[in-house]
Order: C-alpha cells, then sequence, then structure tokens
C-alpha cells in the first residue's frame, strides 16, 4: 500500500462499535413483539427494531429518551416502573395508548419485568396483534377438529351407503313391476350424490403431498383461465403481481385447488355483476417481511389476495365460512373453503377473509424460503 493510499485510508472515519447493551439484546430485534430495556427512571437504554417501526423514528433517537413520554398516560408507566425498581412485584401487565408520529396512539398491552441485572424490560403489544394471534389458534385448533371429525364422519358414512346402493340394485332386477324401477333409481342417484359428497371429504387426507418448486403466478394464471373459461363475459380477472416473489417448495396441485375454490366461490358470487357486466376479481401477490403468524415469525412470506366487488359474505356465517357444510349460496355444498384451508395449512400457511358489502378479500399466507 503506497504513503497516500494510507494517508487517504486512516483519513476516513472510524466506524462506531455496537454497544455492550445492543449485542446483548440484539435478539430482540428478531421478536415481533415490541420491545425496551429501560432504567428504573424510564430512561431507555436499548429499543428494538419493531418498536422503532411502531414509534416511527430512529432507534438512535429512542434510546437516552424518557419512555413514559411515549404514552398517552405517562404516569401508569412511571409507577409500574418505579415498582419495578423497587422489587415490589417481578411482572406486571396493564393496558395503555402508545404515541406515534403522525398518526394515532396504538393500543398496546404493557408488560413490564425486572432483570436479574436489575434493568427493566418493557413489552408491548399490540392489542389488534393480540386478538389476531388469538384468532389464528382458534382457527387452527377448528381446523384440526374440522379435519377429524370430517374423516370420522366420512368414514361411517361410506360403508353404509354400499349396502344401500346394492340392496337398490338387487331390489330393481326383482322387481316384477318395471314402472316402479323410478323409485329404485332414486335411491341410486341419490347414494351416488352422497358417494361423490364422502369422496370430496376424504380427499386432502388421502393425496399424498407432492412437493415441487412452485411459482404462485403459474398457478395464479391457470386459475385464471379456468375461470374465464367458465365465466367469458361479464367478469375480469386483474393481475397485480409482484414478479419478485421467488418460487417455493409446495404442492402445486394442491395450491391450485385451493386457489380455484375461493376465486370460484368469489366468482359465483358476483352473479348479479356478471349480468351488468362489471364483476371483478383481483389476484395480488405481494411479499410480507418480518411475519408473524402461526405463532411463528418468518423473515419472508407469499401475500396472495383474492378480491372481488361482490356482495361481500353473509354477516350469519362470516365467523363460519371454513367450517365444512356451511355455505352461503343456495345449492352450495360448503366444502370449497375448507379444503382450501386445509391445503393452505398443509404449506404451513393461513387464510384470512375481510369481507363488506362491495369488496372481500381473501388473503393466504406462506412462508418463503
Amino acid at each position: 500500500m503506497s504513503q497516500s493510499q494510507f494517508a487517504k485510508r486512516s483519513a476516513l472515519p472510524a466506524q462506531k462499535a455496537p454497544s455492550p447493551l445492543s449485542i446483548r439484546f440484539q435478539s430482540f430485534d428478531l421478536l415481533a413483539t415490541l420491545v425496551a430495556v429501560v432504567q428504573s427512571d424510564g430512561t431507555v437504554l436499548f429499543a428494538n427494531a419493531a418498536l422503532e417501526d411502531a414509534l416511527g423514528i430512529s432507534r438512535r433517537s429512542i434510546v437516552g429518551s424518557h419512555l413514559p413520554d411515549s404514552f398517552t398516560e405517562p404516569a401508569h408507566l412511571k409507577t409500574a416502573l418505579q415498582g419495578a425498581g423497587s422489587n415490589e412485584f417481578a411482572a406486571l401487565r396493564y393496558d395503555a395508548g402508545l404515541l406515534r408520529v403522525s398518526r394515532e396512539p396504538l393500543p398496546v398491552h404493557v408488560i413490564v419485568t425486572l432483570t436479574e441485572a436489575h434493568e427493566i424490560i418493557v413489552e408491548l403489544l399490540p392489542l389488534e396483534q393480540q386478538a389476531r394471534q388469538d384468532r389464528e389458534e382458534r382457527l387452527a385448533e377448528q381446523a384440526q377438529s374440522n379435519k377429524e371429525l370430517i374423516r370420522n364422519l366420512a368414514h361411517e358414512i361410506k360403508n353404509p351407503l354400499g349396502g344401500i346402493r346394492g340392496a337398490a340394485q338387487l331390489l330393481e332386477l326383482e322387481m316384477a313391476q318395471p314402472e316402479l324401477a323410478e323409485y329404485t333409481q332414486v335411491i341410486i342417484r341419490e347414494a351416488d350424490r352422497l358417494q361423490s359428497l364422502v369422496d370430496r371429504l376424504l380427499a386432502p387426507h388421502r393425496k399424498p403431498h407432492v412437493v415441487s418448486d412452485v411459482n404462485i403466478h403459474e398457478v395464479c394464471e391457470r386459475v385464471r383461465s379456468l375461470i374465464l373459461a367458465e365465466f367469458p363475459k361479464g367478469l375480469s380477472v386483474v393481475r397485480d403481481y409482484d414478479t419478485s416473489i421467488p418460487e417455493f417448495r409446495g404442492d402445486h396441485e394442491q395450491l391450485i385447488q385451493a386457489l380455484i375454490n375461493i376465486a370460484h366461490n368469489a366468482a359465483q358470487a358476483l352473479n348479479e355483476r356478471v349480468l351488468q357486466g362489471d364483476a371483478q376479481l383481483i389476484f395480488r401477490t405481494r411479499v410480507a417481511r418480518q411475519t408473524t403468524f402461526g405463532k411463528q415469525r418468518y423473515r419472508l412470506a407469499l401475500e396472495l389476495h383474492v378480491i372481488d366487488n361482490g356482495p361481500g359474505v353473509p354477516d350469519a356465517i362470516k365467523d363460519r365460512i371454513f367450517y365444512p357444510l356451511v355455505s352461503g349460496r343456495e345449492g352450495g355444498s360448503g366444502l370449497g373453503l375448507t379444503l382450501a384451508q386445509t391445503f393452505v395449512q398443509q404449506h404451513h400457511g393461513l387464510i384470512e377473509c375481510d369481507s363488506e358489502p362491495g369488496r372481500t378479500d381473501f388473503k393466504i399466507l406462506i412462508p418463503l424460503p
């Protein structure tokens, strides 16, 4: 290295080494929970990335500030910190409002905990996030119960159905009056219809999970072409894709079936708008970053939306649309969304629905590599 090069290099400002506190608490940056480490007087020693994002100010500005000043009612946190600092309790919980730059206060659940090193950890869990996590857990439990119920019920129905159909066929052969055969034909047709329903109930549990590289936009295009083939007039299917989304490992056929069940339901709900000629479906793909669902935090996740401009999901079934045999359409089997949920969950994903008159949005979340 020449003398001039050395001089130039020496003139560069030295990079500031991370503080020991930052190193100790850097794992908090991996959490979706908002976390601050403070002294008993409320001075912030460390703030994680989630808190930085929520407040809308830099970490450098947060560290050294007085944390109670970031709340709508600072006195509650001051009292909690004083109590923790004097060892009156190990942990305290309460609800509060967190002030944010140019936004409404964020309702949070506050957890104040004293560490062995006499630092105080303040965790802030957004109440909407808590409600969403509770809803996800409830949906997962319901889905598991539904699967067990469906499997057991289908097996119980399947065997008697075969006997009923066989007996009707034998009875038809033995009858002397041919005009009575229409009654046995009714029995046979209804037995076949129920057999078809049972087969659909058992389908997700019979087929093996075939894993390969999946391009989600190939899946969307396949479903789009099927929908447009069935509804060639009066319905437009809009593409709104993020083409940077990487391929991921999954079952191509299951994902096509899940998406077509959702899109087909939406298209059928658009009947009146199809007749008017202004029905619309939107397939939107995005990358969700640092998102949490199913009790896990993912660095990247696929966010796939199926949005329609139909009448919305009826209020009477909004909370039950993923239950088996629940349908908002006359003549519907009520299995499409149940099967879609099963297939998405087999990819460690989640389906959510947000619906109001004029706009229904089904969102699928699947982890990405």
